[in-house]
């Protein structure tokens, strides 16, 4: 059986700042099962594309989602990103 997955590496890293926005992206590479590295430049994308905010809160971050935002795909463009994390963001 060949190793993919029905969602992208970003779609399991918003969906795990979803689930927890004070988290390290560490713990979210770890749960996602790709480096921490690879986490970062997700995060960058995210975030450059106005799907999160990063702010400073003492020696960590906080990610705020922007839920509103239309998904990126044209497939997709009439559903929201809050819609995939109230779908897939349970635990």
């Amino acid at each position: 059986m060949s190793d993919w997955t029905f969602l992208t590496n970003h779609a399991s890293v918003l969906l795990c700042l979803a689930a927890d926005p004070n988290q390290r992206l560490r713990d979210v590479a770890a749960a996602v099962g790709i480096t921490e590295r690879a986490v970062q430049r997700i995060v960058a994308d995210l975030e450059e594309a106005g799907y999160l905010t990063r702010t400073r809160v003492g020696r960590r971050n906080r990610y705020e989602l922007h839920a509103d935002r239309p998904m990126r795909h044209p497939a997709q463009r009439h559903c929201q990103v809050g819609d995939l994390i109230a779908l897939l963001g349970r635990r």
